[in-house]
């Protein structure tokens, strides 16, 4: 990034902690033209972070994206600060130290003795309230949170948060200095999680909900949700499991326990015991050589391949269950060879297939025979040459004869197929279905704007398109459909449709759609 003109009115910015965020934060504003002291307690590591910083700006320059005049004059941006005083001059001063409200309350109360009256305090919390740190400072409309992403020069995305108390001039300052750095700055409301914390309570924790369910094993989940979900080419980069291991339980386990409780033990943000039990071994992920999966030499072990294609000598005929995907089912399976049976019922000798929304495989076979009838996940294209991978699930009644008939049809094109265990919403539908619900309440509780939150998750949590933009592409009405019978098979209050989702299904509106 090259150094951006300033259109903002700070002149002198400290950084206190300089640990990874605090050494991308001094950075982003030395490289922006901002004049950056650092400060830590530890005096070895501001010399260590300025090493660090200078070493990366020589580096720029050699590959050609910073100009050497550029890399010299942000380099000398960059001043060791030896105490909280000598920051009495700045005009912003970031926090970054450690994660904990007593340590963060203490320092905002010491710096308000040192620095002026206009002096902005932000704090680059990730799961603390803005208004809770600001609690103990005279001015706490001073105090707002601005909350960057690790790695914090490539991560694009910033959250400005606006505590109880927050004026909004300071907002609008942080805004327009975010936008100079060459970053996308969001506003959010102060809750628990802000934006992307909020919203990435449904991936991973839905993902363990299929676990515990016992539908599938964890290479299968991953499997599905990074090679069946498509939203013009792109999935998820990582399945859930697999980022669980990226990030380490010993960070992940610990957030949803605080969102959780610090949402009053919302339903939809329940933990898994699955996760405690596996913070409690040591099995942290990576970094432990060992998680959801082991890690030799860092590359992961995932375990036996899939299972091989059945051996089936002749297919039998296909009947398939009306409803909405009836054609696109009938047609795929056609085009893999099947002979289409058109009858108002099955003969005795058809596999029974069905696509349900939302329903689990036995609530979709009623009236039907359960033992020949097997639940294929259509909410993404099916067709031959449309996908990579094909999703069929089971009823407890199916004979192993009917899901293996139906495993080798619809894999006779080289599709890779997974089957299930008999699940409400297969797993991509619930997962998919349980993302768009959490954005669509934070959009309902006006944390953030529809546009923010799309904006924020998608770069944030590197989903292949915002989740509001998701639910559109699939259809506000069909994902009302998934959580709905979700909801009435199980009961259980996590899936319950909210009123934003609700009135726009119903109304034909896109979820990005303000009111």
């Amino acid at each position: 990034m090259s150094e951006t003109t300033s259109s903002h009115a700070y002149r002198q910015a400290a950084v206190v902690g300089t640990g990874a965020m605090g050494r991308g934060i001094a950075q982003l504003l030395a490289q922006s033209g901002l004049p950056v002291l650092l400060f830590d307690t530890n005096r070895d590591a501001v010399a260590a972070a300025i090493g660090q910083i200078s070493d990366i700006f020589a580096r720029l320059a050699e590959k050609g994206r910073l100009d050497e005049a550029a890399a010299a004059a942000a380099t000398a941006r960059l001043q060791a600060a030896d105490s909280l005083p000598a920051l009495a001059r700045c005009d912003l001063v970031v926090e970054a130290i450690v994660e904990r409200l007593d340590a963060k309350q203490a320092l905002f109360s010491e710096l308000e003795a040192i620095v002026g009256e206009d002096c902005v305090l932000a704090t680059n919390t990730s799961s603390l309230s803005v208004t809770a740190i600001a609690a103990r400072c005279r001015r706490p409309g001073r105090v707002i949170g601005w909350h960057f992403f690790n790695p914090v020069p490539l991560m694009k995305v910033v959250e400005v948060v606006d505590g109880a108390r927050t004026r909004p001039e300071v907002a609008e300052s942080l805004l327009a200095l975010t936008r100079s750095t060459g970053h996308l700055p969001v506003r959010a409301q102060d809750t628990p999680g802000f934006i992307v914390n909020h919203a990435g309570r449904a991936y991973g924790p839905e993902a363990l909900k299929a676990l515990s369910e016992g539908v599938a094993d964890i290479p299968t989940i991953d499997r599905i949700l990074r090679e069946q979900v498509d939203f013009d080419g792109n999935g998820f980069r990582l399945g859930p499991f697999e980022l669980f291991d990226l990030t380490g339980l010993d960070v992940s386990h610990p957030v949803m326990e605080s969102i959780y409780r610090q949402f009053y033990d919302e339903y939809r943000f329940k933990p898994s015991v699955i996760t405690a039990q596996r913070l409690a071994a040591g099995l942290y992920g990576r970094k432990s050589s060992e998680g959801f999966y082991r890690y030799v030499d860092g590359k992961a072990v995932t375990g036996p391949a899939e299972a091989e294609v059945p051996a089936v000598t002749v297919l039998p005929p296909v009947w398939v269950a009306p409803g909405p995907c009836q054609a696109a089912v009938a047609t795929c399976a056609a085009s893999l060879g099947a002979t289409i049976e058109t009858g108002a019922e099955p003969s005795a000798a058809a596999l029974v297939l069905v696509a349900p929304l939302g329903l689990d495989a036995t609530a979709a076979a009623a009236g039907l025979p359960a033992e020949r009838v097997v639940a294929i996940d259509a909410l993404f294209p099916i067709a031959s040459g449309a996908c990579q991978r094909r999703v069929l699930m089971t009823t407890p009644a199916t004979t192993a004869e009917w899901r293996d008939a139906a495993h080798a049809l619809f894999a006779a094109d080289g599709a890779r197929v997974s089957v299930l265990r008999d699940s409400p919403g297969f797993i991509a539908q619930r997962v998919l279905a349980m993302i768009i619900s959490v954005a669509t309440e934070i959009a309902q509780q006006r944390i953030a704007s529809p546009a923010d939150i799309d904006t924020a998750v998608r770069i944030g949590l590197g989903y292949p398109r915002g989740p509001l933009t998701m639910g559109d592409a699939l259809g506000p009405s069909t994902v009302l459909e998934i959580l709905t019978n979700m909801h009435r098979i199980t009961g259980d209050p996590r899936y319950r449709p909210g009123a934003w989702l609700r009135r726009r299904a119903q109304l034909g509106l896109s979820l990005l759609h303000e009111d």
